[in-house]
């Protein structure tokens, strides 16, 4: 083989690091064929309990029991991603439902009530009640909360010590900054 040769592509179970593309982090991609391989091995191990890793790794053809350990967690990770994912999704048709009812409300005209009869004016027209329409506000505040925790965008904020000790600082520097002088240093004394 010369140098101005093509690389040869990767086949399935090649261990060849060297070939494999990695992510924008510098980690090793998987590709469909490693990705499917890792499923027929979880898919295999299933069907056949007390299987043993080592079993696993020569029925399925990978080279040791390792690499069919490392192939039944990656489907199994990959599995509890897409369940999670489908949860997500389920809850988050759940508060767009909610959202719309409570959008509806807030479109729709309330008439004032009390003890049973609607609340005129002098004219005899119906008075708004603006109640109904607040309620539908706070929901929707709400619903939108429940989204941006459903989807981690109210991440904990974090202050560092050493922010907090300079903040410290600062405002002992502007009480002494602020307070009154003594009264020997006052010429007017």
């Amino acid at each position: 083989m010369t140098a101005n040769e093509p690389t040869p592509a990767r086949a399935p179970g090649d261990r060849n690091r060297d070939r494999q593309a990695r992510n924008g982090r510098g980690h090793y991609q998987g590709d469909i064929y490693a990705d499917e391989k890792a499923a027929a091995a979880a898919r295999y191990y299933a069907e056949h309990p007390g299987i043993t890793y080592q079993q696993l790794a020569e029925a399925t053809g990978y080279t040791n029991r390792g690499d069919a350990w490392r192939a039944v967690q990656k489907a199994r990770k990959a599995a509890l991603q897409q369940a999670g994912a489908e949860l997500i999704a389920t809850e988050a048709a759940q508060l767009d439902d909610l959202f719309v009812h409570a959008m509806e409300i807030l479109e729709r005209d309330h008439v004032m009530v009390s003890h049973g009869r609607v609340v005129k004016d002098d004219t005899g027209a119906p008075i708004l009640d603006d109640g109904p329409k607040l309620a539908a506000v706070r929901e929707m505040r709400q619903i939108r909360e429940s989204y941006r925790k459903l989807f981690g965008l109210d991440a904990p904020s974090r202050v560092s010590v050493d922010a907090e000790k300079l903040g410290q600082e600062i405002t002992k520097l502007l009480d002494a900054a602020t307070e009154p002088e003594d009264a020997s240093d006052d010429p007017d004394a």
